[in-house]
């Protein structure tokens, strides 16, 4: 960081996963719990869920029970933290921490502006998902945020030069600059992945 030539940084990994109100509850269970749990300590494992307030009194208790009994401390906002005592209140620091560990921050959110501004402000441009059978809703989510990876109906662990069929990421890398160590021109194109699901999960 403290290099005196250009350089490409690729140090946060401040995934968000987003259940949209047409949520399908098995799905957003599935990847949510495979996005944070598979290895929390990886740059692709979600950190912050986001979830719109019709889904926070039907689905999303039995989310945070697994998560509980899997040993991941939920913090959440103070409409989250009426769900329960196991329960711990996020703060604003939450909302920008990379954990790296059983640890997620649960925020409640009006719509998918809402989600796609939270996201704006607080994450790291690296992996996010929206959960939803509304192909245009989200549509307007992948292509309205500037991450190197957007995802739908997928978990975030999915980011990996392997998974995208790169090999070993040395030399490579999945984000927005593709390429590590020596660059050309042809190395200085971005890219941004689009991934589709439908409830997919890593191993």
């Amino acid at each position: 960081m403290d290099s005196k030539i250009p350089t490409f940084q690729h140090l946060i990994g401040l995934c968000h996963t987003y259940i949209h109100k047409e949520a399908d509850p098995k799905k957003a269970q599935d990847v949510v719990f495979n996005a944070k749990m598979r290895r929390p300590g990886i740059c692709g494992a979600t950190e912050t869920v986001l979830v719109d307030k019709e889904v926070t009194k039907t689905f999303l208790p039995k989310i945070i029970d697994e998560l509980v009994l899997a040993g991941c401390e939920v913090r959440g906002d103070k409409e989250i933290k009426k769900l329960g005592l196991k329960i711990n209140l996020a703060s604003d620091e939450d909302w920008e921490t990379e954990y790296l560990d059983k640890i997620i921050s649960i925020k409640t959110v009006e719509n998918i502006d809402d989600a796609i501004g939270h996201i704006q402000k607080y994450g790291s441009e690296h992996t996010d998902a929206i959960i939803t059978e509304n192909y245009l809703e989200a549509e307007k989510f992948m292509n309205s945020l500037p991450s190197s990876i957007v995802m739908h109906n997928a978990s975030t662990q999915f980011a990996d030069g392997a998974e995208f069929g790169m090999g070993a990421e040395i030399g490579i890398a999945t984000g927005k600059m593709h390429a590590r160590g020596p660059v050309g021109i042809e190395q200085l194109t971005t890219f941004k992945y689009k991934v589709r699901g439908d409830g997919t999960i890593r191993p």
